[in-house]
């Protein structure tokens, strides 16, 4: 059970849009928003992306499709950011120091201590004053919400939920594994080389990314065989060299999955080895792993005892979401967006994004119908 309404603010107040300057760009309700905060929250969400969490950098060049993708997504988070602010202005919602500490012991009291809490935020490269800006934008949006939909669940509105939907609080086999994860990708550094170097030929690109997978694949045997010697240092070379940065931060561990979670050709070894064993280099579709086992769980059903808080607060959670997104619709509906550079405009991004993708599957069409000439 996720708390959706987090995850949609969190994305929603991805960034702050406060003291940066540059040319403006998007005016929204006589709002300037400049070229610096659009560059600023492209970072951001680069960053954050997936193919950054998997080692691969997120272009940055304009023509490319990638690159497109996510500035349509960053130009629309920013515009929902600056109406948000808006809103909040116009309703007076305001954080004060109380607020902020309230939440942050409450999240101490989760984790366990002060220690851990602060080696959460050290290991995730958060400073302190950054967490609490953070942390202050979504108190407020939580105000906010609450204003436009305030919701409740009672008992009887959760138990009738979990007796509907018992099948979702039945759990199958789970394994708790970690990784060590060399990237590998045929078609991701094929990417890669392409916006690096466009004057490559077929046999030339193909050459190099065999290259570079076989590379790759040296390396992961590098650290299968200091592991056959010393598997007690997992963890610490998991940190080290894993190229999931977010499981590397925590010596590799995934965490209790079940088979269906992953990839096959990972979930396989992983249901097939005992606890405290150490795999040798399993290829999946991302990479090179190197898998270690640490426990194992029988399937069971979570009793509704155990999960009704989080039946609570995931109802409320989805009232809630629904009603934040009708009411950032309607807002976004009466703004006046003025898109002053007109190459931020969404309507031109999508027209820049269909004409590339017209021209790559031409230029695809074009060798493979050349290809039979060549034999």
């Amino acid at each position: 059970m996720k708390r959706v309404l987090l995850t949609l603010l969190a994305s929603a107040v991805m960034f702050s849009g406060c003291g940066f300057k540059g040319g403006t760009i998007i005016k929204v309700n006589n709002q300037n928003i400049t070229k610096s905060q659009f560059e600023q929250a492209y970072k951001d969400a680069a960053k954050h992306s997936q193919l950054a969490q998997m080692g691969i950098d997120v272009p940055e060049d304009e023509d490319n499709l990638m690159y497109l993708m996510l500035k349509d997504r960053v130009v629309n988070e920013i515009i929902v950011k600056e109406l948000i602010n808006q809103e909040m202005e116009k309703r007076q919602i305001t954080v004060n120091r109380d607020d902020i500490e309230r939440e942050r012991e409450k999240m101490i009291d989760k984790v366990g201590s002060k220690e851990k809490f602060n080696e959460i935020l050290k290991q995730n490269g958060v400073s302190k004053s950054q967490f609490e800006k953070d942390l202050a934008q979504e108190i407020k949006m939580r105000k906010l919400v609450d204003i436009i939909h305030p919701v409740s669940i009672s008992d009887s509105q959760a138990k009738d939920f979990y007796n509907k939907n018992i099948s979702k609080f039945k759990y199958p086999d789970k394994v708790r594994a970690s990784h060590i994860l060399i990237s590998a990708n045929r078609n991701e550094i094929k990417q890669q080389l392409m916006t690096k170097n466009k004057t490559m030929n077929d046999i030339e690109m193909n050459a190099e990314v065999q290259k570079i997978m076989e590379e790759r694949y040296h390396k992961a045997e590098k650290i299968a065989s200091q592991l056959k010697h010393n598997p007690e240092k997992f963890e610490a070379i998991a940190r080290d060299e894993s190229d999931d940065t977010m499981t590397a931060k925590n010596g590799g561990d995934i965490g209790f999955f079940a088979k269906k979670d992953m990839v096959p050709q990972f979930a396989d070894v992983a249901f097939s080895q005992k606890p405290n064993t150490i795999s040798g280099i399993v290829q999946t579709p991302y990479g090179f792993h190197i898998i270690k086992v640490t426990d194992r769980m029988a399937a069971g059903q979570q009793p509704y005892e155990k999960v009704k808080e989080q039946i609570k607060m995931f109802m409320a959670a989805q009232e809630q979401v629904k009603a934040l997104q009708m009411f950032l619709t309607n807002l976004k509906s009466h703004a006046v967006i003025d898109y002053v550079d007109q190459s931020y405009n969404p309507v031109q991004i999508e027209t820049k994004m269909k004409k590339i993708a017209a021209e790559r599957k031409a230029t695809i069409k074009a060798t493979q119908q050349a290809q039979p000439a060549e034999k």
